[in-house]
């Protein structure tokens, strides 16, 4: 059944472009080419406006995205920064560790 539904929607909206084309291709006075040109510059319209929306969308998005991409880099800079600082204690405290093992050995370096 939901393979029927789906083929009578294909038809149903097949049909619809069929009736929309012979409609165009149907006008036949001034007052129809008015409509249609009237019907056409406000789907322009309409068009222009979404573009519009679309395109303040993606410049929000693109800023949002560098401010993104600066936080990740300072980041990774702070994480570099505390990896640099954790190995300069892991040396000392390994060096503090091996002089109270061998006192003897470090003080003859």
């Amino acid at each position: 059944s939901a393979q029927i539904a789906d083929l009578q929607q294909k038809l149903l909206d097949a049909d619809n472009g069929d009736r929309a084309k012979q409609r165009w291709d149907s006008i036949a006075t001034i007052l129809e080419a008015k409509c249609a040109l009237k019907y056409l510059l406000g789907e322009l319209v309409s068009s222009k406006v979404q573009e519009s929306k679309l395109q303040s969308s993606l410049e929000q998005s693109q800023a949002s995205c560098s401010d993104v991409q600066k936080m990740l880099m300072e980041e990774r800079n702070h994480v570099t920064e505390l990896e640099a600082e954790f190995q300069n204690q892991f040396l000392v405290q390994e060096q503090q560790h091996q002089e109270k093992v061998n006192p003897k050995s470090w003080k003859s370096q």
